[in-house]
Formats: C-alpha cells, sequence, structure tokens
C-alpha cells in the first residue's frame, strides 16, 4: 500500500468519526422529538435495509450458518438491542456532549471485558490507561453534577450500560469474525435488533408510531443522515478501514469521535461546555490511547519497520 492511499484511508476515517461524533447530535434531536425507543427502531432498521443494498452490489451477501446465526443473535442483543435501546433513554436524560464523552469510553471497555472474558494479559501502561478512563468518568458525571449521583446523572449512567452493552458484544463478534465478514455480520445485526427494538417500543410506547406522523421536514433529514450516512456507510467505510490498515491504527482514530461530539453539542444545540467535560475529555483521550492497546502496539509495529528498513538498508550496502 502506498503513502497516497493510506492518507486517502486516514481522511475517510476521520470522515467518519465527524459522522460518529455528530449523530450523538443526531441522536439527541431524534429522540426528543419522537418516541425514543420507536424511532431507534426504525432508524436501526433502515440502516440494515442500507447495508444490505450496499452489500448485495458487492456480492457479498449470504445465509449464515446456524453456528454464525447463533453469533449474529447473541451479539445483536448487545450490540443494537442493548447499546441503542440505554442510548436513546439515556440521551433524553443527559446532555448530547456527556453523552459523547461517555461514549468515547468504548475501546477501553473492551479491553477490561477482553481481560475479565478472554484472560487478556493487561500491562502497567493499560492498567493506567483504565485508571485515566475511570478519572475522566469521575470528572464528568459526579463531579459535571456537582459531586453527587442524583437523579439527574442517570442518563450518563444509562449511557455508560450502552456503550458497556456494546463493548461487551465485540468479544462475541471477534470469536465468529474469521468466518463471518463482519460487514455482513453488521447487517445482519441491525436488521434483527432493529426487529426486537420495534417490538419492545410497542409495549414501552404504544403511541410512539402515532406521534412519528408529526415530524418536520428538517428532522427527517435528520434521521436519514443518521441511519444512512453514520450508521450504515460509517460502520462500513470504518470495517473495510481495519482491512487495509489494521485494527490498532483504525482504533487510534476512534479518540476523535467525542472530540467532534462535543463541537456537533455547542454547535446544533447550543450546549455549553463546562470544565469538568474538559479535563474528563483529556482524562479519557490518555485513557483510551493506553487501556486499548493502542499506543503500545503503534509504538511497536513503527519500531517493526525501522527495524525492517534498517536490515534492507543495511544488506544493500553489503
Amino acid at each position: 500500500m502506498t503513502k497516497r492511499q493510506k492518507y486517502q484511508i486516514y481522511i475517510l476515517l476521520v470522515f467518519v468519526m465527524v459522522t460518529w461524533g455528530f449523530n450523538v447530535i443526531a441522536t439527541k434531536m431524534l429522540v426528543t422529538s419522537f418516541a425514543p425507543v420507536t424511532i431507534t427502531s426504525l432508524r436501526i432498521f433502515t440502516a440494515g435495509i442500507s447495508v444490505f443494498i450496499i452489500l448485495f452490489f458487492l456480492k457479498k451477501v449470504r445465509i449464515p450458518s446456524k453456528h454464525e446465526l447463533f453469533y449474529i443473535i447473541l451479539a445483536g442483543l448487545f450490540n443494537v438491542v442493548g447499546h441503542h435501546f440505554f442510548l436513546s433513554i439515556g440521551l433524553t436524560k443527559t446532555s448530547a456532549s456527556n453523552g459523547g464523552l461517555i461514549l468515547g469510553l468504548g475501546p477501553l471497555l473492551s479491553t477490561i471485558i477482553a481481560f475479565i472474558i478472554l484472560k487478556y494479559r493487561v500491562t502497567v501502561l493499560k492498567w493506567l490507561g483504565i485508571v485515566f478512563g475511570l478519572a475522566g468518568i469521575t470528572f464528568i458525571v459526579v463531579i459535571g453534577n456537582g459531586g453527587s449521583l442524583s437523579a439527574a446523572s442517570m442518563g450518563d449512567l444509562y449511557v455508560f450500560m450502552s456503550i458497556f452493552s456494546q463493548a461487551l458484544s465485540f468479544v462475541l463478534i471477534r470469536k465468529i469474525s474469521h468466518s463471518l465478514d463482519p460487514r455482513l455480520m453488521t447487517g445482519y445485526m441491525l436488521l434483527f435488533g432493529s426487529v426486537i427494538l420495534f417490538f419492545i417500543s410497542l409495549w414501552k410506547e404504544p403511541d410512539g408510531l402515532q406521534n412519528i406522523a408529526h415530524g418536520s421536514t428538517s428532522i427527517w433529514m435528520v434521521f436519514l443522515s443518521s441511519a444512512i450516512i453514520a450508521t450504515a456507510i460509517g460502520h462500513m467505510i470504518y470495517n473495510s478501514a481495519i482491512g487495509k490498515v489494521g485494527v490498532t491504527e483504525s482504533a487510534i482514530f476512534i479518540n476523535l469521535n467525542p472530540f467532534f461530539a462535543l463541537i456537533g453539542a455547542v454547535l446544533f444545540l447550543g450546549e455549553k461546555v463546562t470544565l469538568s467535560q474538559v479535563i474528563g475529555f483529556i482524562f479519557i483521550l490518555f485513557g483510551v490511547l493506553f487501556g486499548s492497546g493502542a499506543l503500545e502496539e503503534y509504538v511497536r509495529q513503527n519500531k517493526l519497520k525501522r527495524d525492517l528498513l534498517f536490515r534492507t538498508e543495511k544488506s544493500k550496502h553489503i
């Protein structure tokens, strides 16, 4: 891969992080304009259909095996149903800026879960990252709410449960990704999860579908942008980037997600960024870099590249 191709992928990854950061704002707007679980189920269903349309033209659609179907259902319950249910409820009770910052803990939580379930080795640097991440949450949730975990911070708790549920699903996805294309698995999970969310919405929000008829043209444009650009295309670009530049380099870009969520909250919702949020963001940023192992792996890969280049140059002079 040439440097130009690599830079093109980096530009696409930055684009994905912008859409994902702004998608927190879009989701906040949608769940406050409509019944949260109902509109979320429709948004995820639209994203799932969009993924399958794209994969159909790429000739990547196939029927999963029974073994793969088991993991699709299990991961879908955590990655789609649990994640989006708690997120839709949480964003009705907290600010978009808080939600975006807490969602930035995803890679760090994945490391903790992999350590507990998969018995992955955790280095001193990763433990330091975990401490930084927890400190960041303390600044955002506890100090940001005047030093108490009151009802005002219940939305933050729901958002945390949302990203924890998604991080748990990554362990399941990792176990099946060797046989099932992650992009195709994403499509199946989105469709399955959206159907489950829709039935939950019928029970939790019986008037949810009636309220949808009152949506404005602008809010439906937000709906389509969120479903197609951020959720469907965004995930496909990110999964493709993983296959080309690797998990480590792609994961580093996730640190931009909460940054763009903060910018979006200020630009589109008029929210004010507090000092506790800025401090929390800095702690989470370093927490994810250290705790996810991304920084260690990036340094290791660069060292290997330098050593290989040195040996190549040395052999030319022999």
